[in-house]
């Protein structure tokens, strides 16, 4: 790990200053993926702001219904919050499906929007990798792609995004609030928080340089039968091949958002707009234009087969 220097933030906009005066520095509070970046010099921050003093650590109601949930909340916190188990049922069961209890209670909300990719390549510094320096090449279009995006990717990168929460975050349509420098406050769709590659795999979110998430945004409840099914290649503590959020009506309407198919959690309006037809539909709309390698291809029956569960589950 390389020196840096370290500061406690006093405000947001104090936080959002101190980052964007200094090249170089990042935020950090729990530090669960940061720090491990940081050991293995794939992170290399010459000042770390600590935002863990900024009370952004409550959940609390909101007057259109929704709930506010602080930057800082813990992922422990988040799962076991009476109003997120019983009206955001699938949020609170995607974070228990990730990560292990020890994480989750250091974890916190802002940080798992911005957790970056497992691919073997980005951890490999002996590899190229666009998304850990750009214009070097990927090692993963040729190499072992397993885990990897078969839709959204590019040319420079086909990693996936690797949070269960975020998948969620989607379903719900949730909104990302952060704050500036100059004390500005803006308001992000977490649809367009997390970017597809493209060219520019290295540029991940929708946040500006020393922007800072301060909260999330959960709309009111939408009600219905709240479903998250985990495909992994173990039991526990292991990143999804295959994972599936939706939230089912009784007419057979309803939403559904996958993860570990792609650069950011995969929705399509098609798609949620096909589920009073099967899985079968659904996985043919969410997958349009998927371009799977030879090692990731099974993850397209993969996605068919899990929705097809979920739907027969929630026939009772």
């Amino acid at each position: 790990m390389r020196p840096f220097t370290y500061e406690r933030a006093t405000s947001p906009a104090q936080a959002a200053t101190a980052v964007l005066s200094q090249q170089g520095a990042r935020f950090i509070a729990g530090g669960t993926n940061l720090l491990d970046l940081m050991k293995l010099q794939i992170e290399t921050p010459t000042h770390l702001v600590d935002v863990q003093d900024l009370e952004l650590d409550q959940i609390t109601q909101e007057t259109d219904g929704g709930l506010r949930i602080g930057a800082l909340v813990t992922n422990t916190a988040l799962a076991a919050d009476r109003r997120v188990r019983s009206d955001y049922a699938v949020l609170s069961r995607a974070i228990l499906a990730g990560a292990s209890g020890q994480l989750r209670n250091k974890a916190t909300t802002g940080g798992n929007l911005l957790q970056r990719t497992r691919c073997p390549y980005f951890y490999d510094t002996n590899q190229p990798c666009n998304k850990r320096q750009a214009g070097t090449g990927c090692a993963a279009i040729e190499g072992a792609s397993r885990q990897l995006a078969v839709i959204g990717g590019s040319a420079a990168c086909i990693a996936t995004n690797p949070s269960d929460m975020a998948v969620a975050m989607r379903l719900l349509d949730a909104r990302v609030e952060t704050v500036d420098a100059q004390g500005n406050v803006r308001s992000i769709d977490i649809a367009d928080f997390h970017k597809l590659p493209g060219e520019t795999p290295h540029v991940e979110t929708a946040l500006a340089p020393g922007e800072l998430i301060t909260a999330v945004l959960l709309p009111k409840p939408v009600g219905g039968q709240h479903v998250y099914h985990k495909v992994r290649d173990r039991a526990s503590y292991a990143f999804a091949l295959v994972s599936v959020a939706a939230i089912l009506q009784p007419d057979g309407t309803g939403r559904v958002a996958v993860g570990g198919i792609a650069p950011k959690p995969w929705r399509t309006d098609a798609a949620d707009a096909a589920l009073p037809q099967g899985a079968e539909a659904v996985a043919r709309h969410l997958l349009a234009g998927a371009a799977p390698t030879r090692d990731n291809a099974f993850k397209i029956e993969l996605v068919e087969r899990t929705l097809a569960g979920i739907l027969h589950d929630a026939k009772g």
